[in-house]
């Protein structure tokens, strides 16, 4: 099998092409990979449409992507919360396109891409304007919103332990949104604490085959979203 290795995030993501579809991970702070994004910035790709629960914290990570001028549209549940700076200035001046999709949906919606499904019913929504221009069906008398896949043609996404291979495991909520990116996305690339050789990691504990991951990078060391925005730090 192939070793999925690199050898720098620089070197995972030197490809993005302007107006590239990226599905980033994490729940907040939890599982953000915020060594990837970073890179990416330096990597210079413009026109980006980003994918994320939220639209970032403070001025590192996502929120440095925002702020650097490189997304053009976020598709995410929560475009403002307590720690977004960045995004809700670049909304009200028209700067950024925003899609907000319930949580539930934005998961199912990226499950669905990686399933080959191109479309499913939902009624979350429904009598909403999120459901403006949407075709709607009734099932047993009660009406449903069809909301389409949702694929990205790259993920970034943060690991505790990886395989040479691209076997991965989370630590703990830090997985949320990873597995269902990971299938939804053309090109996977991880960040991961600890990469080791193949058969060392139990197959019954591996959340995510290496059958859907591309490029693994060895960060040893990462950088947590919640001690940087306690210091008060920014990127770059």
């Amino acid at each position: 099998m192939i070793d999925k290795t690199l050898a720098s995030v620089a070197d995972a993501v030197a490809d993005t092409e302007d107006g590239a579809t990226v599905a980033v991970a994490g729940f907040g702070a939890a599982g953000s990979p915020v060594e990837l994004l970073h890179a990416l910035i330096e990597q210079g790709a413009k026109k980006l449409t980003v994918i994320n629960n939220n639209a970032g914290n403070g001025k590192v990570g996502l929120a440095s992507l925002i702020a650097s001028g490189r997304v053009a549209k976020m598709i995410c549940s929560f475009p403002r919360s307590a720690g977004s700076v960045v995004f809700p200035d670049l909304y009200r001046a028209g700067k950024i396109d925003l899609e907000v999709v319930p949580q539930g949906t934005l998961a199912e919606r990226l499950r669905a891409a990686g399933a080959g499904i191109p479309a499913f019913y939902t009624p979350t929504s429904v009598g909403t304007p999120l459901a403006d221009g949407k075709e709607t069906r009734d099932f047993d008398g009660k009406t449903y919103v069809m909301e389409p896949w949702l694929r990205a043609d790259i993920a970034l996404i943060k690991a505790d332990v990886a395989d040479t291979h691209g076997n991965l495991i989370y630590n703990m909520t830090a997985r949320n949104f990873a597995p269902i990116m990971c299938m939804a996305a053309t090109t996977t690339i991880v960040q991961a604490r600890e990469i080791v050789d193949p058969g060392s990691i139990n197959p019954e504990t591996v959340v995510t085959p290496g059958i859907f991951v591309d490029r693994v990078i060895h960060v040893p060391n990462p950088e947590h979203e919640d001690d940087l925005l306690r210091a008060a730090r920014s990127y770059p």
